[in-house]
């Protein structure tokens, strides 16, 4: 009897790791107005994590972490950040960042969750970006497990000089991939939304722009902006964002990040936290003993980790499925 009920426990722990995959249930999606849809045309919100700089934390860049994160952490889309700053970065060493972002990308695929490959830079680099995307549209347009997000935090350049860089990056894509969503960064640290409100780009579709917040640092006027947008027609993605102070550091704000959670549901925005890394910092999610692949056991997440893994296993609650 006693063997049966542990079987039974072991199937029944099978079942709710397996009970729900997004891709499956939701395909290709599509930007309908200000919402992100499955292939329906039905809303859908993906909510997820992001790895760090894959040349920071390049161990967490590993099939059965992303595994972690889907099975245990119950993340409908991971992202993967490919640095294009610091040391040892894409421009560098594109074969190392290949290594690395490479197998988070097929193990979301064959994981049936969505996959963000973040071109994770603060300046502009239009030829490389151009050509990075080129190839990876070409490699993986077919899957509609992927999202493109084209340029992570543009801090100088004008939101003009920013269209002019995604219309080139946009065009590559689709020559490849006529269909997959495409996230576009906006000015200053992805905070001028209000720019891309006023001059939104023509001519593309199934395109979403990207807000980040800290939560200790960006409050109620931030999330006006970012919802003064959406009145205006702006379909949102909040690709990266966290419960600490704007420098990844510092306080955490749990009752502004729970503002930002409710107004991001509401809104029917999809949220990506940061990040899987080991730093000693604030919106580090790990402590530096956990394994590089998890699962990954409480006394090694620290408080923003459980956090975010918090709202994760509230919101994307698919055992009724």
């Amino acid at each position: 009897m006693k063997r049966l009920t542990i079987l039974l426990a072991i199937a029944l722990s099978v079942l709710s790791v397996h009970a729900f995959e997004p891709v499956k249930e939701w395909g290709q999606l599509q930007v309908n107005g200000t919402r992100l849809c499955d292939q329906n045309g039905n809303p859908v919100m993906l909510r997820g994590i992001s790895l760090g700089w894959h040349n920071i934390w390049p161990r967490f860049y590993n099939k059965k972490a992303v595994k972690t994160l889907v099975n245990d952490w119950h993340a409908t889309v991971v992202r993967a950040a490919m640095g294009i700053q610091i040391e040892d970065n894409y421009l560098e060493n594109p074969d190392f960042a290949m290594q690395c972002v490479e197998p988070v990308i097929q193990t979301a695929i064959k994981n049936n969750v969505y996959v963000i490959i973040d071109w994770h830079a603060h300046k502009m680099h239009t030829r490389e970006a151009v050509d990075f995307f080129s190839r990876m549209s070409a490699k993986y347009g077919k899957y509609p497990h992927v999202i493109y997000e084209i340029f992570n935090e543009p801090v100088d350049d004008s939101w003009e000089s920013l269209k002019t860089y995604a219309t080139q990056v946009i065009t590559a894509i689709r020559k490849n991939d006529p269909d997959n969503i495409i996230l576009v960064g906006c000015p200053h640290w992805d905070q001028d939304i209000h720019l891309v409100a006023d001059s939104p780009l023509q001519g593309f579709s199934n395109i979403m722009y990207t807000v980040h917040f800290y939560a200790a640092t960006h409050g109620e006027e931030l999330r006006q902006r970012m919802e003064d947008a959406v009145k205006k027609g702006v379909p949102v993605f909040v690709s990266e964002c966290g419960a600490t102070e704007a420098s990844g550091n510092g306080r955490i704000d749990e009752e502004q990040e729970r503002l930002w959670i409710e107004c991001m549901e509401r809104l029917g925005i999809s949220w990506v936290c940061w990040s899987v890394s080991d730093k000693d910092e604030s919106c580090s999610m790990l402590l530096p003993r956990a394994t590089a692949t998890g699962p990954w056991a409480d006394d090694v997440i620290k408080k923003h980790g459980k956090i975010a893994k918090g709202y994760l296993t509230k919101y994307n609650n698919f055992s009724s499925r």
